[in-house]
């Protein structure tokens, strides 16, 4: 399936796995790409610069297809080494870049001029136009459902899609209750060149996370992720847990006199627990909605193959008929 987003990055799928917390290391980027998606590390997951450095010299001994680099910037005054971190992307050789948080416009010029394709992860139409003004060759529309945090204007991608394709020049993927070639089809329809998965992709085979993790999530409903952190205009999804609970307790006694410390012990320090020892208490972690979609745990080659097997029979089968003389 060709899409611009295809042609923009070199792939053969428009699906791409996005930048994941403590998820997106180069296993599971690699089995993405192998599979004809694009598959992204994730930056900040790694301690150092040239872990970071290493973590991409790693994937590309299991890929010789394209990989991007996801890198989030926080808004923090103790800032990551961000120089360091582009220069360790830029002398490895990746080919696209997912920029998200803040405006990634102090880095716009070196990634440009070392020819990285750069695709930044908005939650509005709004914020979309200044990435396109600032010289992103795409943007990932991240509506409502996803897991992660979903911006602070509430908007589904049923809403957030069309009018994405209303008022951009540059392509699209659609990111949030991405699963299988339904979503595909659908945001297709909607205006998106491709599709941006993220919970999806941590119940893989190949995701390096607990095997907790993944069971949690095949297990979920639509209903079990709640939305914390909204009094401090941070919100983020996440999936339910004791935990999580006890964070929007906080919440409602607190109300608008909650800071971060209040709920410190529920949301720092938390990925490695969860993602790596399988302590699915221990505080808040990132889910999507979709998770009520995902019923098993594929092979990544598996997933994208039936994404698109899926997507390709809704398209020739299921909406053709609705043409017929």
């Amino acid at each position: 399936m060709k899409t611009a987003i295809t042609e923009l990055f070199g792939i053969e799928h428009p699906i791409i796995q996005g930048g994941m917390h403590y998820v997106g290391l180069a296993e599971l980027a690699a089995a993405v790409s192998n599979a004809g998606g694009l598959g992204t590390i994730t930056a900040l997951t790694q301690k150092t610069p040239q872990d970071l450095a290493n973590e991409i010299a790693r994937c590309k001994d299991m890929t010789d297809k394209p990989i991007a680099v996801n890198v989030t910037f926080l808004p923090t005054v103790n800032a990551p080494d961000y120089p360091s971190i582009i220069k360790a992307i830029i002398d490895g050789g990746v080919t696209v870049v997912e920029t998200a948080g803040r405006n990634p416009s102090q880095v716009m010029p070196y990634l440009k001029d070392a020819g990285i394709k750069v695709i930044h992860k908005c939650t509005s139409v709004r914020h979309a136009l200044k990435a396109q003004d600032i010289g992103c060759d795409a943007v990932s529309v991240d509506g409502f459902e996803c897991g992660g945090h979903p911006g602070e204007d509430d908007v589904p991608n049923m809403i957030l899609l069309p009018r994405a394709a209303d008022e951009l020049d540059i392509p699209f993927v659609a990111s949030g209750g991405q699963a299988d070639g339904r979503s595909l089809v659908a945001s297709l329809a909607m205006g998106a060149e491709g599709i941006n998965l993220g919970t999806r992709f941590v119940a893989t085979q190949e995701a390096p996370v607990h095997q907790n993790v993944k069971d949690a999530i095949v297990a979920a409903t639509e209903l079990d992720t709640r939305l914390v952190m909204r009094p401090l205009r941070n919100t983020e999804r996440v999936l339910t847990n004791a935990a999580v609970e006890q964070l929007l307790e906080k919440e409602r006694e607190l109300g608008e006199n909650l800071t971060f410390d209040d709920i410190m012990d529920q949301v720092a320090g938390v990925y490695p627990k969860v993602m790596q020892n399988g302590d699915m208490d221990s505080g808040a972690w990132s889910c999507g909605m979709v998770a009520g979609l995902i019923h098993d745990i594929p092979t990544c080659k598996d997933l994208i193959d039936g994404i698109i097997s899926q997507a390709d029979q809704i398209i020739a089968e299921r909406l053709a008929r609705f043409n017929a003389a």
